[in-house]
């Protein structure tokens, strides 16, 4: 067990590095996600919902429906084939940096946290922008009693999403458990 925290420690930190990384993305994402970081857009969720449709085309209809097929699935609970589509998924469309956080989520789950990690790196690594693969891993840093890390994976999302529900208390929660806010 030991070893397993210890890898997410060196995971984290290079995870933590390479949110810096650019990956060119398309003018329309970047219109969006200029939006998403303003704090004063009255439409900010729509703003997500669009940024999520975005990331959902691969460009391939069957590697869409491999994505719809392990979502479905996850949202009936039934992980395992949630995992079967997305790893198949990930298998035709490595490039596909939803695949990999889609996958992410079901491992996480199901309560593997290397290989949800693991996913989250190569969500990243394709998409540095994933809010939601950075929360999700500040979900899993929190958890394994990274707090250090959870709080700069929750400032990263802020950064790009500062109106995600819930963020300020988390970040605030967090601070509180490292002894006190940044200036």
């Amino acid at each position: 067990m030991r070893s397993l925290i210890k890898t997410f420690f060196v995971a984290a930190a290079f995870l933590m590095m390479s949110f810096a990384a650019a990956v060119p993305q398309s003018d329309r994402l970047d219109q969006l996600f200029t939006e998403l970081a303003d704090v004063d857009t009255p439409d900010w969720e729509r703003v997500v919902q669009d940024i999520w449709r975005e990331w959902s085309h691969s460009g391939s209809a069957a590697m869409d429906l491999l994505l719809e097929r392990g979502r479905r699935a996850m949202a009936k609970g039934d992980i395992d084939v949630a995992i079967d589509h997305l790893t198949a998924l990930t298998d035709h469309a490595p490039e596909f940096a939803e695949g990999w956080n889609a996958r992410a989520t079901a491992y996480f789950q199901a309560g593997l946290f290397g290989p949800s990690v693991e996913d989250i790196q190569r969500t990243l690594a394709l998409n540095p922008r994933h809010f939601g693969a950075m929360s999700g891993l500040g979900m899993i840093l929190e958890q394994l009693g990274n707090t250090q890390g959870a709080l700069k994976a929750f400032r990263e999302v802020q950064a790009i999403h500062p109106n995600s529900r819930g963020l300020e208390d988390t970040i605030l929660r967090l601070e509180e458990k490292v002894g006190g806010t940044s200036l």
